[in-house]
């Protein structure tokens, strides 16, 4: 089931005179970014960036000196995890340079991505831009979107009723082993970085990147070891990267999972592809924080280089326009996003019937 991406500016009609709803979203869309640029939600935020990495440059020194007068102690696992919030954070900072969020100059926001993502947290930018790029174009498109591709966890129920005996069995309890598996992606996504600096092809600031990262890694391993002992300095690093890791899975995972899925082969205008994908997050400033601004993951979706602050002040705008459009704005709280990631990776990993892309279809017929 095919719905055809508009081919040129002027609205094409129905039998009856209407507007096709591909083409009217495509018109509307137009509408919206010009209300939103003339009221100058799309300039940069520098007061905000410049704070904010100013207060997370602060804290990391402080956390420093004091992990070095608290000494080979138990207590140095709190610290792990402060560290380990703290370089989450960084990373929220590392996704806004990379959409080129902080800075017009395309060059100075690719300098901060490898500075933040690389130097700062010790992971790889280079993967992860070329990654989040690909979801951006085609968030949860079958086969397009590589956030939900075939890997430790089964995103559909294709996956999962494609794989092994055993594999089948383990995408049976993956609503139960989700949130403990996250405790491992902070060593995934560091892992990935590296593995694509030894990829063949081409890789932009390949030697950049490799030196930053030996830097980063080098000196945290080689400090951490130094002050403890050696198994105290085990269990720093592993609770800081599984902290990290969780703290990354909770703040991405509510934004897509459960949501629905396009097959194979649909096309939609790109208000719907990103809206009808997309779930935001209501919660207060808190929430912006804690998340780093993924809670308006519609609004990020259509305006991607929007500098974070502006994001919760465009939302309202965004949801009277797909009001008007009958193109659904899903808002939920953050308790119910989990429960929805819950029910969806419980409903896939049975490989229950996808059941997502014909009422999709139908409300696009509809609108």
């Amino acid at each position: 089931m095919t719905v055809d991406a508009p081919t040129s500016p002027p609205p094409t009609t129905t039998d009856d005179g209407r507007a096709r709803p591909r083409d009217r979203h495509v018109s509307s869309f137009k509408d919206l970014t010009a209300q939103v640029k003339s009221s100058g939600l799309l300039e940069r935020a520098y007061g905000y960036y410049w704070t904010k990495f100013g207060v997370l440059l602060a804290i990391g020194a402080a956390l420093m000196v004091a992990f070095v007068l608290i000494g080979d102690s138990w207590w140095q696992l709190g610290i792990a995890t402060a560290l380990a919030l703290l370089m989450a954070q960084t990373a929220f900072l590392g996704h806004d340079a990379a959409h080129r969020q902080v800075f017009v100059s395309g060059r100075k926001n690719r300098w901060a991505s490898l500075v933040v993502i690389n130097l700062i947290t010790g992971m790889g930018s280079g993967w992860w831009n070329k990654k989040h790029s690909k979801h951006h174009a085609a968030p949860n498109k079958v086969e397009a979107d590589p956030d939900i591709a075939p890997g430790a966890v089964a995103w559909t129920g294709e996956d999962a009723r494609g794989r092994s005996r055993v594999g089948r069995f383990f995408a049976r309890i993956q609503a139960w082993t989700f949130y403990p598996l996250l405790t491992l992606e902070g060593v995934n996504l560091h892992a990935q970085g590296v593995a694509r600096l030894f990829s063949r092809g081409k890789v932009e600031h390949r030697w950049v990147e490799a030196l930053f990262i030996a830097l980063r890694l080098g000196s945290y391993v080689a400090l951490v070891f130094l002050v403890l002992s050696p198994g105290k300095a085990a269990a720093f690093i592993g609770l800081q990267l599984a902290v990290f890791g969780v703290y990354m899975g909770l703040s991405f995972a509510p934004n897509h999972v459960g949501m629905p899925l396009a097959p194979r082969g649909m096309k939609l205008d790109f208000l719907s592809r990103q809206v009808l994908m997309s779930r935001n997050i209501s919660g207060g400033r808190w929430l912006d924080t804690f998340m780093g601004g993924l809670n308006f993951q519609v609004e990020h979706h259509l305006f991607p280089s929007m500098a974070r602050p502006n994001l919760r002040r465009v939302a309202p705008l965004v949801r009277e326009y797909c009001a008007k459009l009958g193109v659904k704005y899903t808002e939920t709280s953050l308790a119910s996003a989990y429960r929805a990631v819950t029910e969806h990776l419980h409903r896939t990993g049975r490989g229950d019937v996808d059941i997502w892309a014909c009422p999709l279809a139908g409300q696009l017929r509809r609108a």
